[in-house]
């Protein structure tokens, strides 16, 4: 909210006036009002493998961060450019493959990757869109400065809080919106609805049938997926809701069955289809793959997509945006070291202090180490892993985070945040609502900012300024 020089940054003004003006007695009863709304409605989450894994709300802040129309503007372009990248990456590892040819990307990152699904070689994606529906966490380093964080292609979470956020905002400081023009992001599941429509196969009726396929109630994310569910208005449906006739998907409704077209899957891979992946998963559907494979159901996202997740992947996609768009990429990777270097291994070594060094397949802040924040034992111990397993590990240097106002227990104090815009990629266009899901480290000093390590959400303003 404060620039280096003192000033409020542009955009913050009413929030600066506002907070000036409200007793943080008040703060605390509005922060508890949300806390009651958000229990009233259910906004839950899990944490697995914990001894006491039991439902929980996360954390919200009831500072918003805000960003300006010209910020945005030149992010969403920086977004759009990137989700296009990553669906003709996509395309070409499963199809021609010109990237591996023209020796970009190491065929061994790809071929020996668990996320990749050989059975997608060669294998036609209605409108080749592999990714519909994009997660990209942002962060920022100053006034002028994003860099991508990470890409989510499998199934980014988080869209529910998102909504939800701004619901709560909108009833507890109905005095603050009409004082800014904040850019509406309840236009979200219209576009999601429209973005599935447009990838529906080709021999689907003129109004194409949407479901979203859940693992079921015992998901950690299970309440977004029913949230999402309502707010498009298709059904939700488990595996058993499902079955495959002559390579076409059916749900079984009082009416009868009912042709599915468009599948949100919010299942992993492996558990899709119990004859093309894991026999043992019962959370599939049996010869969904089969009708994948006949081009008479699409599955949003993609099966295969996971391969863009990878951390190692990650530090490719400057040399991926250029290869597919020509063009450099508007918006940065942080820099990275690819530990699989023997150079790169050996000044990670040298500079674990200073570094954060992740797992390539992690997700979640799990498996990682912030050397800044971590003890020489664990340093020393991290170093051992990294020696056995240099392939498994990036690293990166420690990133001056941007801190947005958070009112705390102490009041109110700078935290770090990060940004999840939500990119939706049609055959017609690419759509992105303004704004996303800001995710706050609530610990004072703390640059993780998941839910499952302590951290909350913020609403996320795009204000015309």
């Amino acid at each position: 909210m404060w620039g280096k020089d003192g000033r409020c940054r542009s955009g913050y003004e009413a929030i600066d006036a506002f907070l000036q003006s409200t007793t943080p007695e008040v703060l605390a009863s509005r922060r508890a009002e949300a806390e009651l709304l958000f229990r009233r409605i259910g906004i839950t989450f899990a944490v697995y493998g914990e001894a006491n894994s039991e439902e929980r709300i996360i954390p919200f802040d009831i500072i918003p961060r805000v960003i300006t129309r010209p910020e945005w503007d030149s992010l969403s372009a920086g977004l759009e450019q990137r989700a296009r990248a990553i669906n003709a990456f996509l395309a070409d590892l499963y199809g021609p493959r010109e990237i591996l040819k023209a020796g970009i990307v190491p065929e061994e990152l790809i071929y020996a990757n668990p996320a990749f699904r050989p059975e997608m070689m060669g294998m036609k994606v209605p409108h080749d869109i592999y990714v519909p529906i994009a997660g990209i966490d942002i962060v920022r380093v100053d006034a002028d400065t994003f860099y991508v964080l990470e890409d989510n292609a499998r199934t980014p979470s988080g869209v529910s809080y998102m909504l939800e956020d701004r619901e709560i905002m909108m009833l507890l400081f109905p005095e603050l919106f009409s004082r800014m023009k904040v850019a509406p992001v309840d236009i979200y599941p219209d576009e999601l609805l429209a973005t599935l429509a447009s990838i529906a196969p080709a021999n689907a009726p003129g109004v194409p049938t949407a479901a979203l396929l859940t693992p079921g109630p015992y998901n950690s994310a299970y309440y977004e997926h029913s949230f999402l569910a309502d707010r498009l208005g298709i059904e939700l449906v488990e595996g058993t809701d499902l079955f495959v006739d002559n390579e076409v998907v059916y749900m079984r409704t009082t009416q009868g069955p009912q042709r599915v077209d468009v599948i949100y899957r919010r299942l992993d891979d492996d558990f899709l289809d119990p004859l093309a992946f894991r026999p043992d998963s019962a959370l599939g559907v049996p010869g969904l793959i089969a009708a994948y494979r006949a081009g008479n159901v699409t599955l949003a996202n993609a099966v295969g997509t996971g391969i863009a997740d990878d951390k190692a992947i990650y530090s490719y996609m400057p040399e991926i945006v250029r290869f597919y768009t020509g063009s450099d990429a508007l918006l940065k990777n942080v820099p990275t070291y690819r530990c699989r270097e023997a150079e790169s291994l050996s000044y990670v070594l040298d500079h674990l202090p200073e570094l954060v060094v992740k797992e390539v397949h992690g997700s979640g802040g799990y498996g990682m180490l912030v050397g800044p924040a971590a003890d020489k034992k664990t340093i020393d111990e991290f170093a051992k892993r990294l020696k056995a397993k240099p392939d498994n590990y990036i690293a990166q240097p420690t990133l001056s985070l941007t801190t947005t106002p958070t009112f705390v227990e102490q009041g109110i104090a700078p935290r770090h945040v990060d940004l999840r815009p939500f990119v939706l990629t049609g055959a017609d266009k690419v759509r992105i609502v303004p704004g996303g899901l800001t995710r706050v480290a609530l610990k004072e000093g703390s640059l993780v900012v998941n839910s499952s390590q302590g951290g909350g959400t913020k609403d996320t303003w795009i204000v015309d300024v």
